[in-house]
């Protein structure tokens, strides 16, 4: 229940505001960029505005606990929040972010928005606890955030697909070394140590520990310049999860990963029926 407050947060804001807003003048030259750090970045600062960015018509929501709308969430909790975006792309009517969060402790999270005419019409999260740094001292949300590369953004979202393919799915895993740099691969995950070596020893110790983690099916690849976003359903020691991995190009290769993995309720325990992808 906790981990839903993101989004309740933003649709009270929003009933704060006493109803729907169109899209004014200013909200038209805004980058769709600008407006979702505005959103998020509101959660801390009660500004009501930018919930006008959202479409109040249409809006479809992929946080499984919570319904479609706005008209059923309640005002923002008592309690203190906290928000910091630490890196936003854009990629045609997609804005993806990453940020820290503290609302019931530390988490990390991507966010994930779907704009028609100006205004968000659909959203996906993936929501993880924060922990500690990882066996090379990197943390979850540490590491490079410029954005350059534009012009091989295509090439760049085509290597993530296929790496997910051949690697992570299983179907060619031996042509790992086509994707990830055998000279530079800084690693975010809080159990994985830097470089191909962290990524065998961590695998080796799952399969000791009896634990598996399992790629079924890609869902969503959004990328800007030298990052990619890829969406990933899948099995993670035992559950149904959601697999959101960030990735960093250059020079064609791999070089850096974050990612957030988040179990799917059954769905008995959904409150809307668009599905977690």
């Amino acid at each position: 229940m906790k981990k839903i407050i993101l989004c309740i947060v933003l649709i009270g804001l929003f009933i704060a505001c006493g109803g729907k807003r169109k899209v004014n003048e200013l909200t038209k030259i805004k980058s769709n960029k600008a407006k979702v750090i505005e959103l998020l970045n509101s959660i801390e600062t009660g500004d009501q505005n930018p919930v006008g960015y959202i479409n109040t018509d249409k809006y479809i929501q992929h946080n499984l606990g919570i319904a479609d709308g706005l008209a059923r969430f309640g005002a923002k909790p008592k309690e203190g929040f906290k928000v910091k975006v630490i890196r936003a792309f854009e990629d045609g009517d997609y804005v993806f972010t990453q940020s820290e969060y503290d609302f019931f402790g530390p988490k990390v999270g991507f966010d994930v928005f779907r704009f028609e005419d100006g205004l968000i019409v659909e959203h996906w999260d993936n929501l993880g606890e924060k922990k500690g740094p990882n066996p090379s001292g990197h943390t979850q949300l540490d590491g490079a955030t410029e954005v350059t590369d534009l012009d091989r953004t295509k090439e760049n979202k085509t290597l993530i697909k296929n790496f997910i393919k051949d690697v992570l799915m299983g179907e060619n895993p031996a042509k790992i070394t086509d994707y990830i740099s055998t000279k530079k691969y800084i690693q975010h995950n809080t159990n994985v140590a830097d470089g191909l070596d962290g990524v065998a020893a961590a695998r080796k110790s799952m399969a000791e520990a009896g634990m598996t983690m399992v790629f079924t099916e890609n869902h969503k690849i959004l990328g800007e310049g030298n990052f990619v976003l890829a969406m990933s359903e899948g099995q993670h020691t035992g559950n149904h999860v959601s697999f959101y991995d960030l990735f960093r190009v250059e020079g064609g290769k791999i070089v850096e990963h974050w990612d957030v993995i988040e179990k799917i309720p059954s769905k008995d325990k959904w409150a809307n029926d668009n599905g977690k992808f």
